[in-house]
């Protein structure tokens, strides 16, 4: 990202303890490769993304059957590549599995190096130990790293945030500290199974990024008819997070981003308050969060096999 100048309308943030200077929005990877959105658009949203100051790109292995990515790779060809902090996601807990998706990705994206690669839905909590065993996914990415495929490691959930508190201590326990944690940080979060309260305090106290996501959750939180998308933005920029990731899938939603920020000043307490109350009775059962609620944004329990195996270890102790 040598080449970024600092765009006025953009705010810019520095990811944890990396250093790094990242754009305060980031693009969402799912969105670009949707049916409505054709190649031809995809690459003309990323790049007019890139050329008003977002730097902060987000992909996963598994978004789209990989149709994401390969269209971000097209994107980001020419002097796009050098412009930008690029991300991306890999499902696979065992380390052959990881390895071998993201071999994949960095084909798709056409990169040698992927500057920050995640461990994608952490969910479960037997997934932190999967991760973290000796023939588990990290083994894979700190491989890579050493390798120069990537250079900067982290780990994403949707699910329950203590899933992810209990990654945190996995993690410390192999004496290993993440670089970023991606999460949902919402209006309605606030009120229901907590990352914002839980989850980034953490995260704060340790210097490690907070990337939230889902701040409009796709669209179903406009449809509690209780805030606007702007103020969903606003509540998400308002937290300590490095970069608010938001979906775009049309030129007139990059438009709105950009307002998000050009529009956007530090919340104070009342304010904060007056908003989450909005949205108090909608956000209290998780009815608007249905990714925490039901299964159906977990497209690791609906493809299983893009984990890998189970450690070898664990089916030896199966079986003696």
């Amino acid at each position: 990202m040598s080449g970024t100048t600092p765009n006025s309308e953009m705010q810019y943030r520095v990811l944890g303890s990396t250093g790094e200077r990242v754009s305060a929005i980031g693009l969402g990877g799912w969105h670009i490769a949707l049916k409505h959105v054709d190649e031809q658009l995809a690459i003309r949203i990323v790049r007019t993304a890139i050329d008003r100051g977002i730097t902060f790109m987000d992909n996963s292995w598994d978004y789209n059957g990989g149709v994401s990515e390969i269209r971000m790779g097209k994107a980001l060809r020419d002097r796009y590549r050098d412009k930008v902090f690029l991300m991306t996601k890999i499902d696979g807990r065992s380390k052959k599995e990881a390895a071998r998706q993201l071999d994949e990705s960095l084909q798709r994206l056409q990169v040698d190096c992927i500057d920050l690669v995640q461990h994608h839905e952490i969910l479960r909590h037997e997934d932190p130990h999967r991760v973290f065993d000796e023939e588990g996914a990290n083994a894979a990415f700190l491989e890579a790293k050493q390798a120069g495929k990537l250079r900067y490691i982290g780990f994403t959930g949707h699910k329950d945030p203590y899933v992810h508190l209990h990654m945190l201590e996995v993690a410390a326990a192999n004496g290993f500290k993440f670089d970023t944690v991606q999460m949902p940080l919402n209006v309605m979060d606030a009120h229901y199974r907590s990352f914002a309260k839980l989850v980034v305090p953490e995260l704060v106290k340790q210097n490690i990024g907070v990337l939230g996501m889902k701040s409009l959750a796709n669209g179903i939180l406009l449809r509690s008819n209780t805030v606007t998308p702007i103020e969903c933005l606003h509540y998400a920029l308002n937290l300590p997070t490095s970069v608010v990731i938001t979906g775009i899938d049309s030129i007139e939603i990059l438009e709105q981003a950009f307002e998000a920020v050009r529009t956007f000043q530090p919340m104070n307490d009342e304010q904060v308050r007056s908003l989450l109350a909005k949205t108090a009775e909608a956000g209290s059962r998780g009815e608007f969060e249905p990714f925490k609620t039901s299964s159906i944004f977990d497209s690791t329990a609906q493809n299983p096999d893009w984990l890998g195996e189970e450690p070898q270890r664990l089916q030896q102790l199966m079986s003696a």
